[in-house]
């Protein structure tokens, strides 16, 4: 918006710059133009003066007064000391007629007649019309630079009605925002940040959806499970049966436990106000613990192998949310991997890099932009269920509060390849 402003004031300034220079050239002209009109004064002035040289200074006081009472024209004889300002004393030092505005509006054609004399005829004039004029260019200055402003601001004024219309549309739950705001417009960058937060709240509204369903159906599962364990119970005839359908129970138990925690988590990264945790932590040694903590609980063939490179010993992150994204993406390996899992990070050029390989099926090119969204799960491994499908939507999120991205590529191992990448944050 500054830069909008700044362009407005340039185009004030250059619109002064012309309008002024096209006034005094307008003003000369007319100057020029009326330098006839003075012939008739200049006559008068040169006949009377004539007249008084051949009279003593002391008379000419009352010879003007004589001959302005016999022609009725107002003439004064004025002291040269009495007349003010340097401008209309320099034309009367030249010779040149000078014209003078009285208090009360009127105009006096000056001349001078010797270096004590100064004769002053009442002219309405070249400086009575040359008023007019100044007001009038005056005027169409003030004129031009309306219409100047008036012409740069039209446009803003335009978008901002359309942009207004949007956002009301919008608001009455019409969840597109469609606001044809050109490039070019003074507004275009606001509308993009409403562009921006119509689809991140018409986001948020289908996530939330997709959760509601989505809950609602995974807990369905485990609660006719639980309800039917317990119906068992109360049939069963030896403790053995008892022992064995609260197991079940609490079995389901847990999973609904997982997926409150899951659904949760999922939900705290959807808000708009996350407060990230930012401070320094050791990858050298955090990665790699995180690893050896996730190879223990996967399948005993499956080996995972952690590289650190470069200097990783104070990497700035919120470190929660840094070991949540490893870990999704280490269980999510393990589920699909044969036998091999590598992870590897590096930090230069002012990026953070983690890769995630496995040695698994891969994902398929068309499904890969489907797995980072909330609830959904390709195909189940040996025919069964593995997680709800929140995993990697959450690795997505807890990227995007670091101002990174994930995305999906072919590994060198074979499987997939998951590339999580985030900017150096200063201290």
């Amino acid at each position: 918006m500054a830069r909008h402003f700044l362009g407005l004031y340039l185009l004030i300034v250059f619109t002064l710059a012309v309008v002024s220079w096209g006034q005094d050239r307008l003003l000369q002209a007319y100057s020029s133009a009326d330098a006839a009109d003075d012939r008739p004064v200049a006559i008068a002035m040169a006949t009377l003066a004539d007249r008084l040289h051949g009279v003593p200074p002391d008379k000419w006081r009352d010879v003007v007064t004589g001959v302005a009472a016999r022609t009725g024209v107002d003439m004064e004889l004025f002291a040269t000391s009495d007349i003010a300002g340097g401008a209309t004393l320099e034309k009367l030092k030249h010779g040149d007629i000078a014209y003078m505005e009285a208090a009360e509006g009127d105009s006096w054609a000056l001349r001078r007649l010797d270096a004590d004399h100064v004769l002053a005829i009442k002219s309405g004039g070249p400086a009575a019309r040359r008023g007019l004029l100044e007001w009038s260019l005056t005027m169409l200055f003030y004129a031009t630079i309306a219409l100047v402003i008036m012409i740069w601001i039209w446009p803003l004024t335009r978008d901002l009605r359309v942009l207004e219309k949007a956002a009301a549309q919008f608001g009455n739950r019409n969840w597109s925002f469609n606001a044809a705001i050109k490039p070019h417009s003074q507004i275009y960058p606001l509308a993009q940040t409403f562009r921006r937060m119509a689809a991140r709240i018409d986001g948020l509204i289908a996530s939330h959806k997709d959760m509601s369903n989505a809950v609602s159906h995974e807990i369905r599962t485990p609660l006719s499970r639980m309800q039917f364990e317990i119906e068992l119970a109360q049939q069963a005839t030896t403790v053995e049966d008892v022992r064995r359908s609260l197991t079940h129970v609490k079995t389901d138990v847990a999973a609904i436990n997982d997926l409150v925690a899951a659904t949760l988590s999922y939900a705290i990264l959807e808000r708009a106000d996350v407060a990230l945790n930012i401070n320094s932590h050791n990858f050298t040694t955090l990665i790699p613990a995180i690893a050896e903590a996730v190879a223990h609980d996967a399948r005993p063939d499956i080996r995972i192998e952690a590289d650190v490179q470069g200097d990783a010993a104070a990497i700035r992150c919120d470190v929660h949310l840094i070991e949540t994204v490893l870990r999704n993406l280490l269980y999510n390996a393990t589920r699909y991997a044969k036998h091999s899992i590598g992870v590897k990070f590096t930090c230069q050029d002012g990026l953070n890099r983690l890769l995630v390989d496995d040695d698994g099926p891969g994902i398929p090119e068309a499904d890969r932009h489907r797995v980072f969204e909330s609830f959904v799960q390709l195909e189940r491994t040996a025919g069964r269920k593995t997680g709800f499908g929140l995993g990697l939507a959450i690795v997505k999120r807890a990227i995007e509060w670091h101002g990174g991205e994930v995305s999906i590529a072919e590994s060198p191992l074979g499987g997939a390849r998951f590339s999580v990448t985030w900017p150096v944050i200063a201290a």
